[in-house]
Order: C-alpha cells, then sequence, then structure tokens
C-alpha cells in the first residue's frame, strides 16, 4: 500500500477567500491550452487571428462550465435537482460532468465558429489537440480533493483515500491522468501533421478518450447518488460508449466528406 499524500487542497486563503488546487489546474489547463494552441494551428495551416482565439477560448470556457453544470444534473442526480431546482446555480457545491463539459464545448464552439467565419472542422481538429492537457490536470486536482477514488483493491499501489474507508482504494485519478491526459495528448500529438480529412482528429478524440474512460471506470468507485446504472456499468461507461460510437460515425462520415458543418 502507498501512504496517500495529504496535500491541503486549498493553496491560500485570504479572509473568505479561497484559492485551491482544483480551480488551479482548470486555469492552468485553459491557460496552456490557449498558449498551446497557437502552435498547434501553425502546424497544421488553420489561419486563426489573436482576436479569434481568445473569442474561441471564451466560447469553450462557457461551453465546459455550463455544459458540465447541466451534464452532472442530467446525468448524475436530477430527482435531487428536481427537488431543489437553485441548487443548480450553486456550483461551487462541486458537481461537474466531462461529458456534459464537452457537449457544451462542443455546441458554444460551433456557434462561434459560425459567427466568426471560421471553419468548424479544421478548429475542432486543433482544439481536441491540448484538450488531454486540461483533462490531466483536473485529474490530477481530483487527486488532491481526495475524490472520485477507485474500488478496494489489494494491489500494492492502493491507497486509503480521507472519508473513504479504511481499506485501500485504487488511485483512479492517476489512471485517468495518465491515460486521458499523457497518453491521450501523446497519441493526438503525434498525429497533428498526417493529411487526413477535418474532423478525424475530433473523431478520434471521442474514440481514444470513450475507450480509456470505460476502461478505467472498472477500477473507479460509482457516484454514491448513482451507483451502477446496469448490472456493473456505470453512467461513465454508458456516456463513454456513446462517445465511442458517435467518434467512429465521425471518422467514416468525414473520410467520405458527405457532411459539412462550416
Amino acid at each position: 500500500m502507498i501512504p496517500y499524500p495529504r496535500i491541503n487542497p486549498v493553496i491560500l486563503k485570504i479572509g473568505p477567500l479561497q484559492v485551491r488546487w482544483y480551480g488551479m489546474m482548470y486555469l492552468l489547463g485553459f491557460l496552456s491550452g490557449y498558449l498551446l494552441l497557437k502552435r498547434v494551428a501553425r502546424d497544421r495551416g488553420v489561419e486563426i487571428t489573436g482576436r479569434q482565439l481568445e473569442g474561441l477560448l471564451e466560447a469553450v470556457v462557457l461551453g465546459v462550465v455550463l455544459g458540465g453544470r447541466l451534464g452532472y444534473v442530467l446525468f448524475y442526480n436530477l430527482p435531487y435537482y428536481l427537488q431543489h431546482p437553485l441548487e443548480i446555480l450553486a456550483f461551487w457545491h462541486g458537481g461537474m460532468s466531462f461529458h456534459g463539459g464537452l457537449l457544451g464545448t462542443t455546441v458554444a464552439g460551433y456557434i462561434y465558429c459560425r459567427k466568426a467565419g471560421m471553419d468548424f472542422w479544421k478548429m475542432a481538429d486543433s482544439v481536441v489537440i491540448v484538450v488531454p492537457i486540461g483533462l490531466g490536470l483536473g485529474r490530477l486536482g481530483n487527486f488532491i480533493n481526495g475524490e472520485l477514488y477507485g474500488r478496494v483493491t489489494s494491489l500494492p499501489w492502493g491507497m486509503v483515500f480521507p472519508g473513504a474507508g479504511p481499506f485501500p482504494r485504487h488511485p483512479s485519478q492517476i489512471y485517468e491522468f495518465l491515460l486521458e491526459g499523457v497518453v491521450l495528448f501523446t497519441i493526438l500529438w503525434s498525429l497533428r501533421k498526417r493529411p487526413w480529412p477535418d474532423g478525424s482528429l475530433l473523431a478520434l478524440f471521442l474514440v481514444f478518450y470513450g475507450v480509456f474512460r470505460i476502461f478505467v471506470e472498472c477500477f473507479r468507485q460509482p457516484d454514491p447518488q448513482l451507483g451502477f446504472v446496469v448490472d456493473h456499468i456505470t453512467m461513465g461507461q454508458v456516456l463513454s460508449l456513446g462517445m465511442v460510437l458517435v467518434g467512429l460515425i465521425v471518422f467514416v462520415i468525414r473520410r467520405s466528406g458527405r457532411v459539412s458543418l462550416s
């Protein structure tokens, strides 16, 4: 068993104001993504002005926050929020869904691209290359918070998480950091210059993330208010399977050149 490193989730506290590691990870993810996106766009021959990049980032941030929150409400705790609708606005109480954030980001990004006269598929292929950076940092934030931990295990790298009982558990946040962050970024970065039809990298992102998430969910403790959806299948696996299917469909369609959203 490996001792869980008890890192204070609060970096700095000034009166009622708290700067937390989890929020800092989000900030670092957006900042690094913004800076790296310039290089990715250049490598892929995508023309984008500084103004357009800033506008796109604003749209992405809005999509992540609103989509992530609404996704959590709808997918993971709908009965509770139907009884307490004002809690939907209480972002500070926690509760965000990656799949909802992805959907919100896609919609917001598409709307912005239409207004700015940008090619949606080209921009989507560039943006998804840097997304794993934010995903990986977010999982580190989960680890520091001691949340979204794994199921009980007897493996030597199991950890006893605060508030999760006396038994060692899979550090599933680290699994996700490695697969959804490091590995996924490495794959997409290595493919960024391939002359594939626009939309191909977006499709591959959906497929690889979905596969990685389905795998890690086998070790991650299901959300207590929801549990397993069917047998030993979690909501995360159901949503991720949908991602894989959509990714495969988009990959095939874009290679045939039948759909245009620009």
